[in-house]
């Protein structure tokens, strides 16, 4: 796949927002890792509602979807304020479907692909070799 220049590559998994640029060329990308951003992940209410008991601890899951709702507002906004104009997101297939909730339509029209794997922590060599696979 060819990434054009400045494609945004998004790692998220339940707790990390991971952002690549690609500073080479479309047809020889290199990926240079950015700072992440500062999220706002208080509205626990933002992703899928699930009921903990004792026998069902899910409180994890309700963080992990308020992280993943924040990344997706995040995202938007960079898409609306045109700080983004090609977009891959990466993502363990469960955050990834959580993720697609939040799309607005300006990021689905930037989205180039998604790939539904946990890369977090992984180098931007790595990153580029996963996208290129898939």
């Amino acid at each position: 796949m060819l990434l054009p220049h400045g494609t945004i590559v998004a790692v998220v998994d339940g707790r990390h927002l991971e952002l690549h640029r690609n500073s080479g060329t479309e047809s020889d990308p290199v990926l240079a890792e950015m700072a992440s951003p500062k999220l706002d992940e208080h509205n626990k209410g933002a992703g899928t509602h699930h009921h903990s008991s004792a026998a069902n601890p899910t409180g994890h899951l309700l963080d992990e979807d308020a992280h993943v709702a924040a990344v997706a507002g995040w995202l938007n906004g960079q898409v609306q304020g045109g700080k983004i104009e090609h977009l891959v997101i990466i993502a363990p297939p469960r955050a990834l479907g959580e993720l697609r909730r939040h799309y607005g339509s300006r990021l689905e029209s930037v989205l180039l692909k998604e790939v539904p794997k946990e890369l977090s922590g992984r180098s931007g060599k790595e990153v580029l070799e996963a996208v290129r696979a898939v």
